[in-house]
């Protein structure tokens, strides 16, 4: 199997490149991936797509005056980015607060309803504000991976700093919900230490800071092999925010499943879906999430997946 690997030194800069010095130190692109020939992959049950719904659980872990920040963050909210002058946003701290009131609870419905677990990218601090909620994630069969300690830029941060973060995020979830994580995902973007430090906290089974595939990938970091599952910013309730209607993700999200299940015929795909309590916690972006699991149901050999089940069957699979 193709596998991605780690140079031992980064090269100079190429004549095409813009001629302000060498390039910044980290994890090397790569742009050719399975080189149009992806693995023959063999999901349980013969399924032709394995679906991974992932729940962003970040609500109350964001930064917020009211906590001593300078800002309060206005990131994938139905009142969209707009500046903040420093003072309390209690609109944006409400529009928060409606996802860990009232979206979690009416998605666990739905989950229930349809008999299918998802993977919770939970940001520590957020379980420790719920614990009402971190109570019941793994007792109903839900996955839990680190989102990180607050849902914060991990690009800002230096390495001793990331390290610890990521210590302390390890540490807060074990105790809320009793196991440690096996996962990490940072928010949206990793930082060019990102990689080596999960790999070197030695507990991660992989990572999903990536979106350059639809099928999970070996890589090497530093000697060291690690599983990487991508995600999806594409399918992801965070394009229909601002008031969009639920029919154009329902939509959206039924047109990826219908493309990926016909390339499914003979090579077996991957297909995320992400999202967020604030956003598809409301009733009728939550209705539209339940009609696609519905539709997606009515077809056979599909797989709803948690990202350590795929996880698991891809280190057993294809090592």
């Amino acid at each position: 199997m193709t596998e991605r690997t780690e140079p031992t030194e980064r090269t100079e800069p190429t004549e095409h490149a813009e001629p302000t010095g060498r390039p910044v130190p980290g994890p090397p692109r790569d742009l050719t991936g399975y080189h149009g020939d992806p693995p023959a992959v063999v999901w349980p049950g013969g399924a032709r797509i394995a679906i991974a719904i992932v729940v962003n659980y970040e609500e109350g872990s964001e930064l917020s005056v009211g906590d001593g920040d300078a800002t309060t963050d206005c990131g994938v909210t139905d009142l969209g980015w707009i500046p903040q002058d420093g003072r309390r946003n209690l609109a944006l701290e409400s529009l928060f607060e409606y996802g860990s009131r009232a979206g979690f609870w009416r998605l666990v419905d739905i989950f229930d309803e349809h008999d299918v677990k998802c993977t919770f990218y939970a940001c520590a601090v957020a379980l420790e504000r719920n614990p009402d909620a971190a109570a019941i994630m793994r007792p109903k069969g839900h996955d839990v991976m680190s989102h990180g300690y607050r849902w914060e830029d991990h690009q800002l941060m230096d390495r001793d700093h990331e390290r610890e973060r990521i210590r302390l995020a390890v540490e807060s979830i074990e105790r809320t919900t009793g196991a440690r994580p096996l996962g990490w995902y940072c928010r949206y973007g990793p930082g060019v230490n990102t990689r080596e430090l999960v790999v070197e906290e030695g507990g991660f089974r992989y990572d999903s800071d990536d979106y350059g595939d639809d099928l999970p990938f070996w890589t090497r970091v530093n000697g060291t092999k690690h599983l990487v599952i991508p995600y999806s910013l594409v399918n992801n309730d965070g394009l229909f925010g601002a008031a969009g209607p639920g029919e154009d993700f329902y939509e959206h999200l039924r047109y990826t499943f219908d493309r990926l299940y016909t390339e499914g015929a003979t090579h077996p795909k991957l297909m995320n879906i992400g999202l967020h309590l604030r956003l598809v916690g409301t009733p009728g972006r939550a209705k539209a999430l339940s009609d696609f699991i519905a539709y997606a149901k009515s077809f056979p050999d599909v797989w709803f997946a948690r990202r350590i089940d795929i996880a698991n069957h891809w280190i057993e699979h294809h090592p």
